[in-house]
């Protein structure tokens, strides 16, 4: 049977984009040089949001729960991160400051801080706002708990800290806007340092977060409860530890997430994991919530898309958020298991 509402939108999106690409290819608005640096600027915000998208997928898989509260575990980690080096900055070693007589300590410092309190965080956001629902009649009650857990943590983050932007006060090994310049015929590539330390970091534990599921014990257990939560308790899996554990890797992941965002865009406030935590959910959503590859694929995708997108289209590039939830909105029309697999209920994909 056809499903006609799919196909007519289908077609419409496939003719807009052919149609685009022709003009593209006739009027070429951008030269190559415009091209890669969108690419790059994709790849590095690509990558943040393939760490915050992980966190959703993982506890949708255990729990069937969308944590909506998710991109304010990385907000956490993001202020973590900055009162770290704003402390270090002001602690003095002679007649200079720690945090550029010792950078890379500095650095590693600061991510631990801003991991560790986002752990945490999500540790006990499972543990008060999700746990006490889990066997709730009421479909929809973790949900309005998750927008509940969510409005609590920006509210609380503006109390605390005031509403004012902040900007972070980066080392001198990792000071943005410097970095690698690429000369070509047509202009200047610059590749930041800020950029090439978060994109090779969010790689890097990705990676180490697909062996961690796929060799560990606990990422054993993740996956058969993700699958079959009657069937993992038969066999001697304690629910409720997976449960808590994956909030801590969510949150230990949304963390460093917020650290690197601090590091690279430099201006926060305690809205700063809003829009992130909403476009990871897209990514998750492209890639097949559920899905971990799935979710670092669809972050990739979604940080490309969203940059090259305003250029491609010939818009504004301040309608990049429109690219993202209009890409959420196709997705969940055309194909709602994502572009990697065909259910989205489960880790098991891994």
């Amino acid at each position: 049977r056809i499903n006609w509402l799919r196909l007519i939108v289908g077609i419409c999106a496939g003719v807009f984009l052919v149609y685009r690409l022709i003009i593209q290819i006739i009027r070429p608005e951008y030269g190559p040089v415009y091209w890669l640096g969108f690419i790059n600027t994709g790849l590095i915000v690509g990558g943040m949001y393939a760490l915050i998208a992980i966190g959703y997928t993982l506890v949708y898989g255990v729990m069937m729960l969308i944590n909506f509260a998710h991109g304010d575990i990385m907000m956490l980690g993001c202020f973590a991160g900055y009162f770290t080096f704003e402390y270090l900055d002001f602690l003095t070693i002679g007649d200079s400051n720690f945090l550029n007589v010792y950078p890379i300590l500095s650095i590693i410092l600061a991510f631990l801080m801003g991991t560790g309190v986002a752990t945490v965080s999500g540790y006990f956001l499972e543990k008060i706002a999700y746990r006490p629902l889990r066997n709730s009649h009421v479909r929809l009650a973790p949900l309005i708990s998750a927008v509940g857990a969510s409005i609590f943590l920006e509210t609380a983050a503006q109390i605390m800290f005031g509403p004012n932007k902040k900007t972070y006060k980066n080392p001198e090994i990792l000071s943005r806007g410097s970095g690698l310049n690429i000369n070509m015929e047509d202009g200047m590539i610059i590749i930041t340092k800020t950029g090439i330390f978060s994109l090779v970091l969010a790689i890097l534990l990705m990676i180490a977060l697909y062996f961690f599921v796929q060799k560990t014990k606990l990422g054993k257990s993740i996956r058969a409860v993700s699958q079959d939560k009657a069937t993992a308790q038969l066999m001697g899996i304690n629910l409720d530890r997976v449960t808590s554990q994956t909030f801590l890797i969510s949150g230990f992941l949304a963390g460093a997430a917020g650290v690197m965002w601090g590091l690279h865009n430099g201006i926060f406030n305690h809205y700063v994991g809003f829009l992130p935590g909403i476009k990871a959910f897209t990514a998750a959503v492209l890639g097949g919530i559920g899905n971990i590859p799935g979710a670092m694929a669809g972050g990739m995708i979604l940080g490309i898309v969203e940059s090259v997108g305003p250029a491609f289209l010939g818009i504004d590039f301040q309608l990049k958020d429109v690219i993202s939830f209009t890409i959420l909105i196709l997705v969940l029309i055309l194909k709602p298991s994502g572009l990697f697999g065909k259910s989205a209920s489960n880790v098991e994909k891994v």
